[in-house]
């Protein structure tokens, strides 16, 4: 072994028989795996024209000296010699490449005798110019002989003979060894963890963590079962992203092999969309990309085989993870699951959707309400899934008795056989085919950029038939080609043929399983220290220099000539401006309007925003549910049912929701508001209007049955969300102790009104009247004339329309006062841990700036985008294995930092707090600096559609927000520097000292941190229940 503080440590291996006795190790993100072969002899030839070009000049070199001297120069029996001298020269060749490499490397040096080679390897990252150095290093080898020889006089034929030989040698090694073991840096997959040798072995990487994480939501282990149950026989039946238990038995090799054969431009699909020169584009991609790969290099089958239907439906029962404290029963998912056809049947593709609306989606739907009324399941639900070459429909029933699968089945198919004997409700199918094409024409996705979900439409075809890639997105002619078989028996045939006599089908039960990710966990453990008890000491010493060489790889930066090959815009490609506001004040009928003058398409965006500052605290909770229930009860004119058809058939929809908005002036002043929002062409603004008010004061609170299952669902889809949301779990529960706003948001959408709906619904036989007559109360105190300011998105000929009919709206407004209830909340600090059984955690810290005397800044903005880019994705993700990290910085002072999937509590709370130390010490380049600024005026100028556009506007205007104000943010975010950023690190340590810390995981995990918190319970309120009636 050779060692020194300058240089890499070298150990000599001596005979190897194989590639597979070296160490291996994980791949940082940021490193490049370079395309090499897997054996010495495909490395051998491989390496042939990098050979010619050295061994072309050595030949020049003797030409030339023969030429000039005129006579024979070289005694061709010593040039053997030289030849045998340079191939045991060999040894020396890898020692230069192995003392270039780092100096915190470790280089194994040993003989491939069946190659008649020698290597060099490491298993350490290294930069590109350091590659470079190190792969051409050894050709002093073959350069020194060979200068010597060019120079030595011509009468020395033997010395220039062993010369020539030796020059030849050193010259035909230039081809750099490295390429003889591929390097595995499996930091975005998964790799061995041993900091100290005594040390517990562990696995981390960032995927293996995303997907334990996937892993601990029910919902979406009983999506994996369901293709396993329905593909046995295609690649459906394996998870994509890997399944936890079985990642660590991934190959390397194995997925080079797989890298090699499919991810070639050959294989790919290139999607542009844009206002654009197309073929400027095609061609610079040809000229770039395209030109350097040739078809004919790869022959690449990435074609999905269809799955043979089954001659009967499979039942199956898996388990998933519940805490010891969850309730094993009704806590069961029954799914019923059935392939559809292909997704290259257009017409079958759009029907099912249409038909999932009548089925299931839509209020009162026909088959839902037969599984709701036989009490299978608390929350029923469906799922279409399109992605793949088999579509799958299926039916879900939530908190489910597992004794109940037979009904369960049963009542499907005596449903669905009434159906197709007795015809479906067309006034259903009409209200669905509305719903979608509204959905079609409008292409609203919301935060979603357009191009960007055109594009996963059209791979759901064109991924199965490269001539079909537009067949879902060019919908206009599918629907009206189901508008007229419609009447025809087209939904009665689809139902017959794909859901009561189609086989190919499977039902599944996901049962709960106390202790099931303990069981994981305990194995894992167990076969990672049996792993280690066989390693060698030298073995052991090695994981531990990998995990060290892996952890300094992750400090090291890139080099700034990689990272200026990226394009950037420049700063004067930048808009200086802000998007401008939308508001144009006006009145009618003694209400405020605020008109968003623009082109819409001639549709109408209506906003009734009332304010809810006559509603107590105690009752604030009751405006969360009141979103849940309008709308979706009967009314003095409908059923609940005929209200959805109603309103879809007429309409693009129609919601209500609770928002708060901070002044932005006095930042201690806030509003609640409720509010009821419809889209609909202009010439439907009258029906809208008489929508609105039906649902505002006509709807009947006390259909108790009705109310209960709304109340029922609404719990059952909270827990849903909160197993794969823990993130906004944690940091709106963590905020609700420290702002206003963020203390009614909780009670209105977070965990503090999810324990509002869980009490009720454990109660409600006793609290009905209660509960109904709170709702009708509500009423009363929030849909005032008083209350309202209307926000109206359309052009003027949409103004026109709404200003004819308003005034009937405004007219039948409760014109009563009630007085102004006085706001209670008060801050606390009481550190929380919500145990589940996930295998992953979510960390959250919140403070609030403001409160400390700071004020907000456009560079928070940019600091947002740093952290997000650098600080917190390096050590939280890169390093600690978490598949996310955020942060935030509101105008209010309130801030956050929390991590997504994160396999550490205790370290990445740390991680938190040294980020006052990383901006104290902030600097980079000019060019990074501008890649950051960049980074958040992107997020600045997202691409907003008009609804969009909308939205922002009417929240400037009730926030007190001006356009000023936005120019202001906009020239500081410009203007930050890394001097600026600097000065952040008082505002961002204020907050952090307020130390209000939340997080949402591991049982175990979270009680072995017991220390941090004050408190610590488990996530699922029927958990406390069911471990006290244990008791």
């Amino acid at each position: 072994m050779i060692g020194d503080e300058e240089m890499p440590k070298i150990i000599w291996k001596g005979i190897i028989k194989s590639e597979k006795d070296f160490p291996t190790a994980d791949i940082p993100k940021n490193a490049k795996k370079l395309d090499s072969e897997e054996d010495m002899k495909k490395m051998q030839i491989k390496a042939l024209p990098f050979m010619i070009p050295s061994v072309l000049l050595c030949f020049i070199c003797m030409f030339v000296k023969t030429f000039i001297a005129n006579e024979k120069i070289i005694n061709v029996g010593f040039l053997f010699i030289g030849v045998i001298i340079g191939f045991f020269l060999i040894i020396v060749h890898e020692l230069l490449h192995a003392i270039a490499f780092p100096k915190n490397a470790t280089v194994y040096i040993g003989i491939m005798p069946k190659s008649l080679t020698a290597v060099a390897l490491s298993s350490s990252p290294v930069k590109r110019n350091r590659f470079i150095f190190l792969s051409i290093l050894p050709i002093i080898l073959g350069l020194i002989p060979l200068a010597i020889f060019c120079f030595s006089s011509n009468s020395l034929k033997e010395l220039n003979g062993i010369l020539f030989g030796m020059a030849i040698m050193g010259m035909v090694g230039v081809y750099p060894d490295i390429y003889n073991k591929p390097q595995i840096f499996k930091q975005e997959g998964w790799h061995y963890e041993l900091e100290n040798e005594d040390d517990e072995l562990k696995i981390n990487g960032v995927v293996y963590n995303e997907m334990k994480g996937v892993y601990s939501s029910p919902d979406d282990v009983l999506s994996r079962y369901t293709c396993v149950s329905l593909f046995p026989d295609t690649p459906y039946r394996f998870e994509s992203g890997g399944e936890p238990a079985h990642i660590p038995e991934l190959d390397y090799n194995e997925f080079l092999d797989y890298h090699k054969k499919f991810y070639h431009p050959v294989n790919s699909y290139i999607y542009l969309y844009g206002d654009m020169d197309v073929q400027e584009r095609l061609d610079y991609l040809d000229r770039e990309y395209l030109s350097d790969f040739d078809a004919d290099d790869v022959e690449i089958d990435a074609s999905i085989p269809a799955q043979k239907s089954f001659e009967n439906d499979v039942f199956k029962e898996f388990n998933y993870a519940v805490t010891d404290d969850e309730p094993l029963e009704n806590n069961a998912f029954l799914s019923y699951n059935k392939v559809v056809g292909t997704s290259l049947d257009a017409k079958l593709y759009l029907a099912m959707q249409i038909l999932d609306y009548a089925l299931i989606m839509a209020p009162g739907a026909k088959l839902k309400q037969a599984l709701i009324d036989k009490n299978i399941g608390t929350d029923i639900y469906s799922s279409f899934e399109t992605s793949v070459y088999q579509p799958i429909y299926s039916i879900i029933a939530k908190n489910a008795d597992e004794n109940k699968r037979q009904e369960f089945t049963d009542t499907i198919n005596e449903v669905l056989s009434d159906i197709v004997k007795n015809g479906i409700d067309m006034r259903m199918i009409d209200a669905g085919i509305n719903y979608y094409e509204f959905k079609y024409r409008e292409a609203d996705y919301g935060a979603y950029p357009k191009g960007l979900m055109y594009y996963l439409t059209m791979m759901d075809s064109w991924l199965y038939d490269e001539n079909k890639p537009f067949i879902h997105i060019e919908a206009g002619k599918t629907f009206e080609q189901i508008k007229k078989e419609k009447e025809s028996g087209l939904f009665e045939k689809i139902i017959e043929e794909w859901l009561v006599n189609n086989h190919h089908g499977s039902v599944i039960s996901l049962v709960p399983k106390r202790n099931l990710e303990k069981e994981l966990e305990d194995k894992t453990k167990s076969e990672l220290a049996d792993f280690k008890s066989k390693l060698t000491k030298e073995q052991i010493q090695q994981y531990v220099r990998e995990t060290k060489e892996l952890k300094e790889y992750q400090d090291e930066p890139s080099s700034q000539e990689n990272l200026e090959k990226i394009p950037m815009l420049a700063l004067k490609d930048i808009g200086k401006t802000p998007a401008r506001l939308y508001i144009d004040e006006k009145e009618e009928n003694g209400i405020k309007v605020i008109h968003h003058n623009m082109f819409t398409n001639r549709i109408a965006y209506i906003m009734m925003s009332f304010e809810c500052k006559s509603v107590s605290d105690e009752l604030v909770p009751y405006i969360g549910l009141l979103s849940s229930v309008l709308g979706l009860m009967d009314t003095d004119n409908f059923t609940y049912p005929e209200l959805t058809n109603e309103i879809n058939i007429n309409s693009g929809g129609l919601s209500s929701d609770s928002a708060i908005y901070t002044d932005n002036k006095e930042l201690d002043k806030y509003q609640i508001r409720y509010e009821v929002k419809g889209k609909v062409l202009y010439e439907k603004i009258p029906f809208m209007l008489e929508m609105m008010h039906e649902i505002i004061y006509c709807t009947k609170f006390d259909d108790y049955k009705r109310l209960k299952e709304i109340i029922s669902r609404t719990k059952s889809r909270i827990e849903s969300s909160m197993t794969g949301m823990g993130h906004t779990v944690a940091m709106l529960y963590g905020m609700s102790q420290l702002s206003a706003s963020g203390y009614y948001s909780n009670l209105m959408r977070g965990y503090g009104f999810y324990l509002f709906i869980q009490e009720i619904e454990k109660d409600f036989d006793n609290r009905k009247e209660e509960i109904a007559g709170t709702l009708n109360q509500l009423i009363k105190l929030i849909f005032t004339k008083e209350n309202l300011v209307v926000s109206f998105n359309a052009n003027d000929d949409g103004y026109d329309k709404f200003k004819a009919a308003f005034g009937d709206f405004a007219g039948k407004l409760n014109t009563d006062n009630y007085p102004v209830e006085i706001r209670k909340f008060k801050p606390c600090n009481v550190k929380t841990g919500f145990t589940s059984s996930s295998q992953v955690q979510y960390v959250a810290r919140c403070g609030n700036f403001v409160d400390a005397g700071y004020k907000y800044t456009g560079a928070l903005r940019v600091l947002k985008v740093i952290f997000g880019y650098d600080y917190l994705w390096i050590n939280v993700r890169v390093k600690g294995g978490a598949y996310g990290c955020m942060s935030g910085f509101g105008k209010n002072g309130d801030m956050y930092m929390v991590s997504y999937r994160d396999p550490n509590l205790k370290k990445t709370n740390e991680i938190f707090d040294e980020s006052v130390d990383y901006i104290k010490n902030f600097d980079v380049s000019d060019r990074d600096m501008l890649k950051f600024i960049i980074g958040t005026i992107g997020d600045m100028d997202t691409p907003m559609n008009p609804a969009a556009k909308g939205v922002r506007s009417f929240g400037a205007y009730i926030s007190n927000v001006t356009i000023e104000d936005y120019q202001r943010e906009r020239d500081e975010v410009l203007g930050a520097t890394p001097e600026k950023i600097r000065e952040l690190a008082p505002i961002v340590e204020a907050g952090l000292k307020q130390n209000h810390l939340c997080v949402v995981g591991n049982y175990k995990n979270i009680n072995d941190e017991s220390s941090m918190f004050d408190e610590i319970k488990p996530l699922f309120v029927s958990a406390v229940q069911n471990n006290s009636e244990e008791e």
